[in-house]
């Protein structure tokens, strides 16, 4: 087989993914921005604005919050996000560069998804079932059990969807020299067009 064959057919071998998975990683990338973008809304506005009111305010928005949000549009944001980072993390098996770095975004996302699940959804669910704000009999020991733990765990969610959106930014970039490299940049090494291996 002679080099140029063999170049041709890895650009095709490869191209046939190149679209689609550029695609996909555009997407899981966008996607993991919106969701960083909202846990940090909540890291450095929401939560200080919702300290300085009392009590029973406080429980009172959170609890609308809760219920707001769990909405089409943020769910399919949240687990799309999971979904696309880990296809895109499949897809890129074959791109050296950029491999690594798509799957450290994905255990990064995966973690921020992981503390979600297990920590910050339980508590949204005990405030939930405290009833009306205007009735509970102590609102300040509702909030003191909520508030401390939700917003320090958000924080590290923050975090971690923070540091993969980075990491998955940096998958994009080095997707691009993939791309403008001619996939491997085998053309080099393997000497002039027509000679055999």
């Amino acid at each position: 087989m002679t080099a140029d064959t063999e170049n041709r057919t890895t650009t095709e071998s490869g191209g046939g993914r190149s679209g689609s998975a550029g695609g996909v990683l555009v997407a899981a990338t966008v996607a993991v921005g919106l969701i960083a973008g909202l846990f940090y809304a909540f890291a450095c506005g929401i939560m200080p604005a919702l300290a300085r009111s009392d009590d029973r305010v406080y429980v009172e928005v959170m609890r609308n919050i809760n219920e707001v949000i769990q909405n089409p549009v943020f769910l399919l944001t949240f687990l799309g996000a999971l979904v696309l980072t880990a296809v895109a993390a499949w897809q890129s098996r074959g791109s050296p560069r950029s491999r690594v770095w798509v799957f450290a975004a994905l255990v990064a996302y995966g973690l921020a998804f992981l503390l979600t699940v297990t920590v910050n959804i339980p508590l949204n669910n005990d405030l939930a079932d405290v009833g009306n704000p205007a009735t509970t009999a102590d609102a300040a020991a509702v909030r003191e059990e909520f508030e401390d733990p939700w917003v320090a765990w958000n924080v590290v969610r923050t975090v971690l969807c923070t540091l993969a959106l980075g990491l998955l930014a940096r998958a994009l970039t080095l997707y691009g020299r993939d791309g403008r490299d001619g996939r491997h940049g085998r053309s080099g090494p393997s000497g002039p067009p027509g000679s055999s291996r």
